[in-house]
């Protein structure tokens, strides 16, 4: 079998050869990641014939001797069918979501065949022939702030860790009470949105995989930011509090300064767990939950039965982590040996429906909060690029994943050895032959009480960077995903959710990428550190007017911790610099950096007299929150560790327990947060920015 024959099949199945780093080098993806990749494609490629056989499945696709289940059109244009013109005077009728039909032949010129142009967007019943599929049509563009507003304001927000909030009684992490009251705060000063982290269901069963963004299912939710005492009331959560002789562990761990995610788990669990014993006796509560388990139906049931059984058997062996080390006949969710431990176990299933239930009754009511405090957008979630293999989506949507890869990113000037961040993201292939059913599902999930999706890392609409599991970073590949349809299906959601859609476009992103998510209406994201003219920092006026502009995200140095160089001590410390950097030179770039910003800040008018020196980065935010304020984008955002000029990141990117990522709580409740003077001073001047 020669390499060459490796090659071409994997250049049809999508995957690049070859790929540039952030440093110019170009790299030759190899024979041995070659052939992993395309089994986790489900094209086998372990001999002459097995990759010819792929081959012709891949030729079979192309070519559309079979319609797929979905296919995708814009508003008001024709639709190129697959398969040429092999459907040339084919009968067919469309029925519209409204009814309305269309039916006729299907005309054929220079070797293809396409649908009449359909104005109405939705998704609509295709008949052709015998062959019945499913037409998306999608509007031009995704929804935008200015449909929201009606007008061209520029607006802004802030940006929310979920769990770094406080609020008296939280029992130490933030949760959707706490979002609800923050909501009503920052609408109240002319906040237009809040940014949150992602929500995505965790693990209950092991408290310790907190990361938000390697979540168990991008489905459904976290519950250990539900309220418990919005169960069942505060008088039954105070008795449940009682009963277990919790308010000493809880009084402490709310004072903490960082989340004790075990701890947290442990107590929430407890309490929740014996008020849904007593929910039974709350006939309201009852009606609500059951029609709420009756409509998310069979999705929920695989999500509480994961959990049931994964915490089950933990108890047993907690290498049971992950549904791959479970007895065989447990890792098929349609199998009966789950259906039988279902049958046996309807209560701690029906416990973690019922979580769920309560977490998105919270959500409801934040974003509830958030609209009456006068914000037109309201919370804007997070969609993770991926989910941990071993977890509930990975479980019940085993056919729909690339699992036995990890996506990540190659290396770039951030970080040099690359990255494989150990979550898995959905096969390009299986979404195609699925009729997107997977995608759909996780962008409505997302979107079911928001206002606004940011998509991390919206280069994977294009490409991925994905690595077999327990390779190195840099032995991955780019494979291609179906760009064109990912897109409209984004708008058309975007559309009848009316909500904002934010990419994610930093790091490495391909040639005109920008250019073809803002001609589909998504914003980008632009960062004050890496807006550059050469050595100095781009004027507010040259930034774009299509992204959603900000200081820094989560995953870089807040404006005070970059004055002060908190981030490079922290990358000295844990020896994060690569071979391309050293100390010194850190020290030295970040001195003339802060110069420069400084004098674009004066440039900008947002600030006056001279530098501060790197120990006052508090006197640096305002002006920070200022000089974004003033960029043409429709929205600008600070986040909150800004707000209060935190000099501690969320996270550090190549860590996971040297830093404490994830894991900081801000110093400040919510109720009186905003109120703080820096605080006041800080979104008075991207308020007044914003405005002016």
């Amino acid at each position: 079998m020669s390499d060459d024959a490796l090659k071409t099949l994997a250049a049809e199945a999508g995957i690049s050869l070859r790929w540039e780093d952030a440093f110019g080098e170009h790299h030759e993806v190899s024979p041995d990641s070659l052939r992993q990749i395309l089994s986790a494609l489900s094209l086998p490629c372990g001999s002459t014939a097995q990759i010819a056989e792929s081959r012709r499945r891949l030729e079979e696709e192309r070519r559309g001797l079979k319609l797929p289940p979905l296919l995708t059109a814009r508003s008001g244009e024709a639709t190129a069918l697959p398969g040429g013109n092999l459907l040339a005077g084919r009968p067919y009728r469309l029925v519209q979501e409204d009814g309305e039909r269309m039916e006729g032949r299907l005309p054929g010129e220079e070797g293809a065949v396409r649908l009449p142009p359909v104005a109405a967007t939705g998704y609509h019943r295709l008949e052709i022939g015998d062959e019945v599929l499913t037409l998306a049509v999608a509007p031009g563009r995704c929804v935008l702030p200015a449909d929201l507003t009606g007008d061209s304001r520029r607006l802004w927000g802030l940006a929310v860790q979920l769990y770094s909030l406080r609020r008296a009684g939280d029992g130490g992490i933030g949760d959707f009470t706490a979002l609800a009251e923050l909501a009503r705060q920052a609408g109240g000063r002319g906040a237009a949105f809040l940014a949150i982290s992602p929500l995505h269901a965790l693990f209950a069963a092991d408290p310790y995989r907190f990361s938000p963004y390697s979540p168990s299912s991008r489905l459904f939710l976290n519950a250990l930011h539900a309220d418990p005492a919005k169960a069942l009331g505060p008088e039954a959560f105070a008795r449940a509090v009682a009963e277990e002789g919790l308010a000493e562990r809880l009084a402490q761990m709310e004072a903490a300064p960082d989340v004790d995610w075990p701890g947290v788990a442990d107590c929430k669990h407890r309490l929740l767990r014996r008020l849904f014993l007593e929910q039974p006796a709350h006939a309201e509560v009852g009606r609500a939950f059951g029609a709420f388990r009756a409509e998310r139906g069979e999705a929920l049931e695989d999500h509480a039965r994961y959990e049931a059984i994964q915490s089950h058997l933990m108890a047993q062996d907690t290498r049971h982590g992950s549904w791959k080390n479970w007895p065989e006949a447990l890792r098929d969710p349609r199998g009966e040996a789950v259906a039988a431990f279902a049958a046996e176990h309807p209560h701690e299933v029906a416990y973690h429906a019922f979580l769920q239930w309560l977490a998105e009754q919270g959500g409801r009511e934040a974003q509830a909060a958030a609209r009456a405090a006068g914000m037109p957008i309201g919370l804007v979630a997070d969609l993770a690029i991926g989910i941990d293999g071993g977890g509930s989506q990975g479980w019940s949507r085993q056919q729909e994943m690339l699992l036995g890869l990890s996506a990540g990113a190659p290396p770039d000037h951030f970080n040099a050895l690359g990255q494989a961040w150990g979550i898995t993201a959905f096969d390009p292939r299986a979404l195609t032959t699925g009729g997107y059913k997977a995608f759909l599902e996780t962008l409505r999930a997302n979107l079911r009480f928001a206002g606004g999706l940011r998509i991390d890392h919206a280069m994977g609409v294009h490409r991925l960077w994905v690595v077999p599991d327990g390779a190195d970073a840099t032995k991955g590949a780019y494979i291609a995903y179906p760009e064109r349809d990912l897109l409209r299906l984004t708008a058309l959601e975007s559309a009848r959710h009316g909500a904002v859609i934010v990419g994610e476009d930093l790091g490495t992103v391909p040639s005109g990428f920008r250019d073809v998510i803002a001609g589909a209406g998504m914003l980008g994201m632009r960062v004050m550190w890496f807006e550059r003219e050469g050595s100095a920092f781009r004027p507010p006026s040259g930034w774009s007017d299509k992204v959603m502009a900000m200081p820094t995200t989560h995953d870089l140095p807040t404006v005070a911790g970059w004055w002060g160089g908190r981030d490079i001590e922290w990358r000295v410390k844990l020896d994060l610099l690569g071979e391309r950097s050293d100390e010194g030179r850190e020290w030295w770039v970040r001195g003339e950096d802060r110069t420069r910003l400084w004098s674009a800040f004066q440039a900008a008018g947002v600030a006056e007299g001279p530098e501060p020196p790197p120990g006052e980065g508090a006197r640096v935010v305002a002006p920070a929150a200022a000089f974004v304020g003033r960029t043409p984008s429709p929205l600008a955002v600070l986040p909150m560790e800004d707000v209060l000029a935190q000099s501690e990141q969320p996270n550090l990117p190549g860590t996971v327990d040297s830093h404490p990522n994830w894991r900081r709580r801000l110093p400040l409740t919510v109720d009186v947060c905003l109120d703080d003077p820096g605080a006041v001073e800080r979104l008075a001047a991207l308020d007044r920015a914003r405005r002016e």
